[in-house]
């Protein structure tokens, strides 16, 4: 078995699109990124390439590359699958964690569950996630941004 964690943070920007693990969520600002910005995925991603000992997100898909400009991360996250898929790796379980003040995600997480489950290859109760505040401390708790925490198992 191999053990990954991953953790990404953007902060809001107006006129963007509010997307977390794959899930549009409404909101009047999205993430500042080069990608579409989701840290959910950011963190499963290098959660998943960490486990299996291949860097980080940023070396398989660099910000400074304009195909991965507006790029949507749920794309990122089915390369990093089939990279693992390759290597003989499967998903046994996903765990993540949404820190934001706001907006509200709890009614979102079931169709994140969903979408990130059909993307690793996992059943949906293998994929679980959690949002917390941080009671109105920090830069989520002030509403500049949201963070994300993954971990994952693999299994050969």
């Amino acid at each position: 078995m191999l053990v990954g964690q991953g953790i990404d943070a953007h902060r809001f920007a107006p006129g963007r699109p509010l997307v977390l693990a794959g899930v549009r969520v409404e909101h009047d600002q999205g993430l500042a990124a080069h990608s579409d910005g989701d840290v959910a995925i950011h963190a499963l991603c290098d959660a998943l390439l960490g486990a299996a000992g291949l860097g980080d997100i940023g070396r398989h898909f660099p910000d400074t590359d304009p195909q991965y400009a507006g790029i949507d991360s749920r794309i990122l996250l089915r390369r990093v699958m089939a990279s693992l898929r390759e290597r003989g790796l499967s998903v046994h379980n996903a765990d993540l964690t949404l820190v934001a003040q706001r907006p509200r995600l709890a009614p979102h997480i079931p169709a994140m569950c969903e979408v990130l489950a059909a993307d690793l290859g996992c059943p949906t109760e293998r994929v679980n996630v959690k949002a917390t505040t941080t009671e109105r401390m920090g830069f989520t708790g002030r509403g500049e941004g949201i963070a994300a925490f993954a971990v994952v198992l693999l299994v050969p």
